[in-house]
């Protein structure tokens, strides 16, 4: 498979041959940065993690290289940093149990420039060599730049595909935003109840981001928590983990559907829902 920079660096835990790797993949997450994957997509790691049948495949697409560093890193160069959270990623994927991981070295730079079509490339490659049945990747209303660099070109290979090549579902996950707000009806609600261990064993592998400075792995269980809390107000708790993601499906199935107005259709209902609510009280 060829891809656009020499630097990409494709591990396959088990060392199966790189075809076989790739076409047993069924459930693909495709983040930014290293460690992305193990806080918005745990649902399709855990998916895959005792099965026979099901593979989790993991694309990774940025290099790390701007990644904020104090403490034990503060000192780290780019290039040491780029080293340390590719080894990282390499890591989760070993004790994750995935089918094959992918780092494609892009810059944070030209992942945002609209301009530049070689990530949408290379992942189109990936896409026709992996066919997964569920792809996890960023929510279009994540606040972050990269993270919309990565979900509006993974969008478009998608949409370049032949229909049948498509997935089956294609999950906007949490990271930079939450989706507390999207409606009841509009969540896909993914229960990752009961996987502490992993859970904990995978976020507490990117070292260099939690030394670094950012708390990542307390945080993300948190939110998984508050999910599982906050997500019923007059039902007791069936799960002790949730993770919400918004529904992209529609955005593969229809190309004519423009992804801003799809997205600004689910603040208009939160918009909405609100008011009625809060008018409803006044008097309104």
């Amino acid at each position: 498979m060829k891809l656009h920079h020499a630097t990409a660096d494709i591990y396959i835990p088990d060392e199966k041959p790189l075809d076989a790797a790739l076409s047993r993949i069924t459930h693909l997450g495709v983040g930014a940065h290293q460690d992305d994957l193990e806080f918005m997509a745990f649902h399709g790691i855990i998916a895959c993690f005792h099965s026979t049948d099901d593979w989790f495949g993991g694309v990774t697409c940025t290099n790390g290289a701007g990644s904020a560093r104090v403490g034990t890193y503060a000192k780290f160069s780019d290039a040491q940093m780029q080293a340390i959270r590719r080894q990282e990623q390499r890591q989760a994927a070993l004790i994750g149990r995935y089918a094959a991981m992918i780092q494609l070295d892009h810059s944070s730079k030209t992942v945002k420039d609209p301009a530049d079509t070689s990530l949408k490339e290379d992942l189109r490659r990936i896409l026709e060599a992996t066919r997964p049945r569920v792809v996890y990747t960023h929510n279009p209303a994540d606040k972050h730049d990269t993270h919309i660099g990565v979900v509006v070109p993974l969008l478009q290979a998608l949409r370049e595909l032949p229909a049948a090549d498509r997935p089956e579902q294609v999950c906007g996950c949490e990271v930079w935003r939450d989706l507390d707000w999207l409606a009841d009806t509009s969540k896909i609600v993914q229960d990752v109840s009961g996987h502490d261990s992993l859970a904990g064993a995978l976020n507490g592998i990117f070292d260099s981001q939690i030394a670094g400075g950012k708390r990542y792995d307390l945080g993300i269980i948190g939110r998984r928590r508050a999910n599982a809390t906050f997500f019923e107000s007059h039902a007791v708790d069936k799960s002790d983990m949730l993770a919400f993601a918004m529904d992209l499906t529609p955005l593969v199935r229809d190309d004519a559907l423009d992804p801003v107005e799809f997205v600004t259709a689910h603040i208009d209902a939160f918009k909405s829902d609100v008011m009625a609510r809060l008018g409803g009280r006044l008097g309104r």
